[in-house]
């Protein structure tokens, strides 16, 4: 039995919380027992959502096959971080100096810096805190745009969704990565995503502006990226020209042609699918290429 204790601060974020739990506990469902643990300083935490969570006041006896998380809060220039005794500090300095595990989601870091466990490791956090969690901790090494980082037991994750991506990576290091893909498909994970790849993908990037028709364009690419697009039936479905449509998809997505965001697609899917153990032969034949050559042209063009 190893149990996993989450320290709840006031304004936690559910799905901070929410996420690496529910993934524990399918894993334990599965046959490998965790034993979840909710602590904070006070009974009654308020989380971010304004949903009100209650939690042990005392802590377990901890061994070194325990895990810690501290789920983020809501973090930013116009909130206050949240007050943590020196006691508490301590229980996490203690549990990692005696061979257990601390993990962080999203501004979680913050605390894991503030009790000396960031100094001289490699470290992460939301897109939106990273220069933050660097100016406080300079001796931290902050790494930009990743999901997730591990160094010597100290496990720190981007923001919101990325913790279930942690849990399914420490689930794969422990049990082996049938047990996570397990968790993974129960919990309808799109994919297993390693640590190294990025925060945002180009679904996301690509989509920060207003025209509706692009999105609907960008919309099918989507979900037909790794078939054959011709410009005109693309420009036929938005019911514009080809000329108007390359147009307008060049002032939306900051110089990109309908057949340069479809081939982004493609070889983000490929560079997901190679992270994993495809072949790059393989992988350019899932993502719709002919051969491997065009996808080779491309990644090195991005390397």
């Amino acid at each position: 039995m190893s149990r996993v204790v989450f320290l709840l601060l006031p304004g936690v974020h559910l799905l901070d919380l929410a996420g690496p739990a529910q993934a524990f506990g399918h894993a334990a469902d599965f046959g490998h027992p965790y034993e979840l643990t909710y602590v904070a300083e006070q009974a009654l935490v308020t989380s971010a959502q304004g949903l009100p969570l209650a939690a042990r006041t005392e802590w377990p006896e901890l061994t070194a096959d325990d895990v810690i998380v501290v789920p983020g809060w809501r973090a930013g220039a116009s909130y206050r971080r949240p007050e943590v005794s020196e006691a508490v500090q301590e229980r996490l300095r203690a549990h990692h100096a005696g061979g257990g595990l601390v993990a962080s989601v999203c501004a979680g870091a913050d605390l894991l810096g503030r009790a000396g466990l960031l100094d001289g490791r490699r470290c992460t956090t939301h897109h939106d805190l990273q220069d933050e969690l660097a100016r406080r901790y300079p001796r931290a090494t902050v790494v930009r745009d990743v999901l997730f980082t591990t160094d010597d037991r100290v496990v720190t994750s981007a923001g919101i969704a990325s913790g279930i991506d942690l849990v399914l990576h420490l689930l794969a290091r422990r049990h082996g990565p049938a047990l996570a893909a397990r968790v993974a498909r129960n919990m309808v994970v799109y994919a297993r995503r390693n640590g190294d790849e990025p925060q945002t993908s180009a679904m996301l990037r690509l989509r920060s502006h207003l025209d509706d028709t692009v999105h609907r364009v960008q919309d099918h690419i989507d979900s037909h990226y790794a078939e054959s697009l011709p410009l005109t039936s693309l420009a036929a479905q938005a019911g514009v020209s080809e000329r108007t449509l390359t147009r307008m998809f060049h002032r939306a997505t900051g110089g990109l042609t309908p057949l340069r965001y479809q081939q982004t697609l493609r070889v983000e899917r490929a560079e997901h699918l190679i992270g994993h153990g495809e072949t790059v032969e393989a992988a350019a034949r899932a993502v719709g290429f002919e051969d491997a050559r065009m996808l080779r042209r491309l990644r090195s063009r991005t390397a």
